[in-house]
């Protein structure tokens, strides 16, 4: 398509696009960010509430991991289908059917009375939310030109911040008082005030230029033929031994099958008349640069969030509570970022300094927190230092958004918002797995050298009751979110020394005595020993995040900036 021709193309989709009321404006969008809202509170809300729904339903820890896991590769390997449905049937229908989907899912959950079952309708849950991120993100390209779409993609991104503050504080709060059935229920009248305003107040917003056709069923297939699989290797994928250890015939056999699909997925959208993902779109390149950014910058996002209460409890020596409450800063640090970017994009025009700046203050923000860490951290302290990694995450997530819809036809903003969102989530999942085995790696090589040396010279019945308790020091310890459980080792262990005393003579309480010292100094250099350990290992993950986010700027260095136009829509580059 010659320049010309492109640019006659966009003035023409320009002037075909309707021009939409401050009101339809306000109520399309506060119906998408309740929406969006759902979606992301669901996953936070049901993470707090997740310990009393194993002990109520008697949950395994096997199948425990699965109630996230079935929403998050239901959610993932959906994005893709609903982002082309949103550009074949519009906005509006998609968001109504993922709202349903939703809510369903919700009540079905919140009903359930078996394992099993909670696990299948936690996915029809994820089925829903997919649409919720999609369609809700692609309103933004519908509603508003190109530059002025910065502000408004930084307040789904906010929405995503705060539920990650505001999800474990309701989530807990209804759980102690209401049960954890209405963790679920609580979505219910939320979806209907959401329901209603799409169904009243949206527009269809479906894009102009579209040619109605079927869905790619095929591509579909192919698609969940690649994704699943991957997505429970890395989910499911163990450091060290064990039937799901990264080694083993389980985790390369679903490895193997993602590849196999991966490649029939490839092949089928290549001859696709209306294929689910346009291969062609990756010819642009500000597409597939921002595309490939997402995807990196997104195996960093989680490091801050997950890894950060482990070090609260066990180094600091938080309860798990008040350990959530440390990634506040930090969330609203993305909150700001999220706001200021987008308004500086509207003024400026310009995107690709911003996000090379945040990516530059993410990376000091990384470098910090993986060098000054320290066993005599405070809360205060690396409460302070959580900011930065926070003002630095803020603006990726608008902003590549934002590239990527203006790199892309109006006609292809679905699938091009999608993809967004499906590689962001795609990068997700591979940094948990990537960090968590560092991290895992790391601890488990600091604890088998620190605990043998503060235990030397103990008996081995007490060697035994200090290791019990030690937070991933073995299969039988503690998890690493309860903490260093000293003071109930020291119980024991005085209890015993108690009843030794009164069985020996006068004699020998001196040397049960000393003992008694020695094995509770042994307990004191324990917990020095687990809190270097934990420091190591967070500092580990954080240190590994800093050349993650510096492959991320590298990788924006190339993403070429394209004018953001005064005017309805992005002006269409050629695919052909």
């Amino acid at each position: 398509m010659a320049p010309s021709a492109a640019t006659a193309s966009a003035d023409a989709l320009s002037a075909a696009l309707p021009a939409f009321t401050r009101s339809q404006k306000v109520f399309t969008m506060l119906g998408a960010l309740l929406g969006l809202l759902l979606a992301a509170l669901d996953q936070t809300i049901v993470a707090t509430a997740g310990p009393s729904i194993q002990v109520d339903l008697r949950i395994p820890a096997s199948l425990y991991a699965w109630l996230t896991t079935a929403y998050m590769v239901a959610s993932t390997m959906m994005v893709p289908v609903w982002g082309k449905l949103s550009d074949l049937l519009g906005r509006r229908a998609v968001l109504a059917v993922g709202i349903l989907v939703f809510l369903a899912g919700s009540f079905l959950c919140g009903a359930a009375r078996s394992t099993v079952a909670l696990i299948i309708f936690r996915a029809v849950q994820g089925l829903g939310s997919a649409a919720l991120f999609t369609a809700a993100l692609a309103v933004v390209a519908d509603l508003f030109e190109p530059r002025e779409r910065g502000k408004y993609q930084g307040l789904f991104g906010a929405v995503f911040g705060l539920s990650s503050v505001v999800g474990p504080l309701v989530g807990g709060f209804i759980t102690d008082h209401f049960g954890w059935h209405w963790v679920f229920f609580i979505n219910l009248p939320v979806g209907v005030v959401a329901l209603t305003l799409v169904l009243l107040r949206m527009p269809k917003l479906r894009p102009p230029g579209v040619t109605r056709g079927g869905l790619d069923v095929r591509g579909a297939g192919s698609l969940a033929l690649a994704v699943v699989p991957l997505l429970l290797a890395l989910s499911l994928g163990r450091s060290g031994g064990g039937a799901w250890a990264w080694g083993s015939w389980r985790i390369l056999g679903l490895f193997a099958l993602a590849g196999v699909g991966t490649a029939l997925f490839l092949r089928v959208e290549l001859h696709a008349k209306e294929p689910l993902l346009d291969l062609k779109l990756f010819r642009l390149r500000a597409f597939s640069t921002a595309n490939a950014a997402v995807f990196v910058i997104g195996a960093a996002f989680l490091s801050g969030v997950v890894f950060l209460p482990l070090f609260m409890v066990n180094v600091v020596g938080l309860s798990a509570t008040r350990s959530g409450l440390t990634i506040m800063p930090l969330t609203l640090g993305v909150v700001a970022g999220n706001v200021l970017s987008g308004q500086l994009v509207a003024k400026l025009g310009r995107y690709k300094v911003l996000l090379l700046g945040s990516l530059g203050l993410l990376l000091v923000g990384f470098a910090v927190m993986g060098f000054t860490l320290t066993p005599e951290s405070t809360q205060a302290e690396v409460t302070a230092k959580m900011v930065l990694v926070g003002l630095g995450l803020g603006p990726s997530i608008p902003l590549y958004t934002m590239a990527i819809q203006n790199a892309v036809p109006p006609q292809r903003i679905g699938v091009a918002t999608s993809a967004a969102t499906f590689f962001r989530q795609l990068g997700m999942t591979l940094g948990v797995a990537l960090l968590g085995t560092v991290f895992a790696a790391t601890l488990s090589r600091e604890l088998g050298t620190r605990l043998p040396e503060a235990t030397a010279g103990l008996p081995e019945s007490v060697r035994a009751q200090v290791a019990v308790t030690v937070p991933g020091a073995s299969s039988e310890g503690s998890a690493p979110g309860e903490g260093f459980q000293g003071e109930a080792v020291k119980a024991r262990l005085r209890t015993e020394f108690d009843a030794e005393r009164r069985r020996v003579g006068e004699a020998q309480r001196a040397r049960v005595d000393a003992e008694e010292a020695r094995a509770l100094e042994a307990v004191d250099r324990s917990h020095q020993a687990v809190k270097e350990s934990f420091t190591r290992g967070v500092s580990a993950v954080y240190r590994v995040a800093i050349l993650i986010a510096l492959l991320a700027f590298l990788v924006t260095l190339f993403l070429p900036e394209q004018p953001l136009r005064r005017g309805r829509g992005p002006e269409p580059s050629s695919v052909e």
